[in-house]
């Protein structure tokens, strides 16, 4: 016996200790044994102090097996001991190992070669968080999960699919020889690199929805949406051919045109407008040149446009009646389906044209709100980042994504990264939207009968925010998946050291958690606060755990259990910079003695 149970308060048993502490290992983190005639409980040593122990109740015994909570508390006469080694992984471990069911994450760091690890559904089936620190272990953690995963010896996940948004770069060092280990997987990366011979990210503007072109645009109020609906209604004529299309081109161009002549504006304004527009956008049939047959006479149309000495229109009404005659109320524009390729240039020339027709010259509010997107989107076409868009050839959704997951021997592609390390964040922030988006898409479009996609997002709190994208779409891509993501297969992984700085709907829909060691109060704090079912216990353990070592709890874990994971074999490319090595050169080496004369040279600096 370890002692004699003196005070039971709240969730907490007091043990007056009948063992000599100077001549025991420590207790402190060991399990204990309440044994009762008719009950087994369980509890935590947390704190020794006076010869007292405090033990904090976690569970019963119940038919050899662990049950989470106490329902009826421990008598004082209860015979409290250490828990058995044979016991242990009732609690802490994995009782019966089957590796098509389990998983291994590492080793106890309390009991010795005691193997911790968790049910693959328990965990993989409900969104996950993983929290620490610079220099906790995060990078290394998701590195090793992931190769525990594809390094089982006798079952291969062959049907999984991993996307990681990998804000450094960092795991392409851990995953690419992979399939030398393993030949069914297969791992395939994406780069923000343009000069990489990784293949460069590339997304097919005509599989943008209206919602992805207002975050890549950063619209800031629901009332810009509508040019955008608008410009893609218009891309639909104006990026493609004539021939298809015409009735609907001379239909929108009279349509502009008409609104610009009864716009009141000064006959200057409107004569340069509808310059503009048609020596932009014009027809065989409708031109600056197209013939207008009056009684006696033919002209070109530019020639109606001519001011008189009083300073009007003469042929205003003319021009009027004859843009009318290309009306026809029976052509309906709608928003592309995808149906279709258009680049994001013939997005820029819809654009353009949206902001002259609808009226949006009448206001200039309107204008000026549209005009905001249109620089943006002018831009992203002409600046850097526009070759993330030029996609070479036409192809659906459903094709795209199945290209995603093809590795470049034609086989199931498992972990598909994405290096973002070579765009701004706002960008980094939109892309993971957009593809979190297409993939929540398709699988709800698919009723679920697809296979599940897991969502990493490394430095997650870069891009699942507390942001506007209530206000201006009705909702949070990220917020949604968390939400409605489970019952389509769509899971997400937040890696973060800035918990506090997460979406909090986001946040508190994860249900199993891996925290390395935490400084911040306000993300200690934070965790305390969002996370369900967290206890102060393991708050308390979050300042003083080792590099490698977390705490482990949520759904896939009977108790929160801290766990020390191995090292992954390869490392991600995560590791400090190692200033004694850069600073510290040999005197014969030749770079002090330059330095030391006041030189610069190309070895100076390199």
């Amino acid at each position: 016996m370890l002692g004699t149970i003196i005070g039971i308060e709240e969730n907490t048993v007091i043990l007056k200790l009948t063992l000599e502490l100077d001549k025991i290992p420590t207790l402190l983190n060991l399990h204990v044994v309440m044994e009762d005639p008719d009950k087994l409980c369980v509890g935590e040593i947390t704190d020794i102090k006076d010869d007292l122990a405090y033990i904090n109740l976690l569970g019963e015994i119940v038919n050899e097996q662990f049950v989470f909570g106490v329902i009826k508390k421990p008598s004082f006469g209860a015979n409290t001991k250490l828990i058995s080694k044979e016991r242990i992984p009732l609690i802490i471990g994995i009782d019966d190992y089957k590796e098509e069911k389990d998983l291994y994450l590492g080793k106890s760091p309390i009991y010795k070669d005691i193997k911790l690890g968790v049910n693959i559904n328990s965990f993989f089936s409900n969104h996950f968080a993983i929290f620490g620190s610079t220099g906790s272990g995060k990078s290394c953690s998701i590195a090793r999960i992931f190769q525990n995963l594809f390094l089982k010896e006798k079952v291969v996940p062959y049907k999984a699919s991993i996307f990681i948004f990998d804000a450094y770069g960092e795991y392409h060092s851990s995953f690419k020889d992979i399939n030398k280990m393993a030949p069914n997987i297969h791992f395939k990366a994406y780069t923000t690199d343009i000069h990489s011979s990784s293949e460069v990210l590339k997304i097919p503007p005509w599989l943008l929805t209206t919602d992805d072109i207002a975050l890549l645009l950063g619209v800031e109020s629901a009332s810009q949406l509508p040019i955008i609906e608008k410009a893609l209604k218009l891309v639909t004529i104006f990026g493609r051919e004539e021939g298809e299309v015409i009735k609907h081109k001379n239909d929108i161009i009279a349509r502009a045109l008409i609104d610009i002549l009864s716009s009141g504006k000064p006959p200057a304004q409107i004569r340069d407008q509808i310059f503009s527009v048609l020596s932009t956008y014009n027809t065989k049939e409708l031109n600056l040149e197209t013939q207008i047959f009056q009684p006696g006479y033919v002209r070109p149309l530019k020639q109606c446009l001519l001011i008189d000495a009083s300073g009007k229109i003469r042929e205003m009404e003319l021009l009027t009646t004859f843009m009318e005659k290309f009306l026809d109320d029976s052509l309906e524009l709608r928003i592309p389906d995808g149906t279709f390729k258009y680049s994001l240039k013939d997005l820029v020339d819809a654009f353009d044209f949206a902001l002259i027709s609808e009226g949006s010259l009448k206001s200039d509010r309107v204008y000026d709100e549209a005009n905001i997107l249109r620089v943006r989107l002018h831009s992203l076409v002409n600046g850097d980042y526009g070759v993330y868009f030029d996609y070479p050839e036409y192809i659906t959704r459903d094709q795209y994504i199945r290209k995603l997951l093809t590795a470049s021997n034609g086989q199931k592609a498992q972990i598909i990264n994405f290096n973002i390390n070579y765009i701004d964040d706002r960008l980094a922030k939109t892309i993971t939207k957009i593809y979190s988006k297409l993939l929540f898409d398709y699988a709800k479009d698919s009723k679920g009968q697809t296979l599940p996609f897991h969502i990493v997002l490394e430095e997650a709190h870069r891009y699942v925010q507390n942001d506007r994208d209530i206000d201006v779409l009705g909702y949070n891509i990220f917020e949604r998946i968390t939400k409605e993501g489970r019952k389509y297969g769509v899971l997400l992984g937040l890696i973060s050291q800035r918990p506090s700085e997460l979406s909090e709907t986001t946040l508190s829909q994860c249900t199993n958690f891996l925290i390395f060691k935490m400084l911040h109060p306000k993300d200690v704090s934070y965790i305390k606060e969002m996370i369900p079912n967290i206890t102060t216990e393991v708050i308390t353990k979050l300042r003083i755990l080792q590099p490698g070592v977390c705490v482990g709890f949520g759904n896939a874990f009977k108790v929160p259990v801290l766990i020390q994971l191995d090292m992954p074999d390869p490392a991600p490319s995560s590791a400090s910079c190692d200033i004694s090595n850069v600073w510290f050169v040999s005197p014969n080496g030749g770079n002090v003695s330059s330095t030391a004369s006041g030189e610069t040279s190309e070895s100076v600096v390199q």
